[in-house]
């Protein structure tokens, strides 16, 4: 497998959106229900990227994989937080790009300033067709703790799913922390 991560453009929208949208239309993993369009997802990205990384992994030259970061609350004193994402080719899932891609995101935040990472995952209250808890052990194994549930928030094929939030701490809080470099970003590369 011959990889590479790197930062996204809205030129990568059309490969990202056709990686997300599987997992819309036949998984529970996000609760969307419809595909976005195309400008709405170069939206996403374009707006993601003004402030926080989009990572793409690219394989043989063909994205295979996107992750992200945005703000966890919109609020002054959440900057050393944000909430990550991450998809991954669902034909490739546990081939190990999911781990190398979510490293780099992680090691772009800390450089940054961020202290302390969010995940919001589609949750089972038993596992089916729709939804398992890979997701949930996926990120355990890269140092994620459940911090929290909700019980059936998320209606989708006609089930309820239960969602839970896992954190992962980054770096250092100290007494008057450094201002998150977020001006690092904005621009396309």
């Amino acid at each position: 497998m011959n990889f590479k991560i790197r930062d996204a453009k809205t030129s990568d929208a059309k490969e990202i959106l056709k990686i997300y949208a599987y997992y819309v239309e036949h998984t529970a993993i996000t609760f969307e229900y419809d595909v976005p369009t195309l400008e709405d997802f170069q939206n996403r990205i374009r707006n993601i990227m003004i402030h926080y990384p989009y990572l793409v992994v690219e394989n043989d030259g063909a994205v295979t994989g996107f992750a992200y970061a945005k703000a966890f609350v919109e609020r002054a004193a959440y900057e050393w937080s944000c909430e990550v994402s991450i998809y991954i080719d669902h034909s490739l899932q546990k081939s190990g790009l999911g781990g190398k891609l979510y490293k780099a995101l992680e090691k772009r935040l800390k450089e940054i300033g961020i202290l302390n990472l969010y995940a919001c995952i589609a949750y089972p209250i038993k596992e089916d067709e729709f939804l398992n808890r890979n997701s949930t052990d996926f990120h355990a194994h890269l140092g994620f703790a459940k911090v929290g549930e909700f019980y059936k928030c998320g209606y989708k094929f006609g089930r309820w799913y239960n969602m839970i939030w896992m954190e992962k701490i980054i770096g250092t809080h100290k007494p008057k922390p450094n201002t998150v470099l977020f001006s690092i970003y904005g621009k396309e590369k």
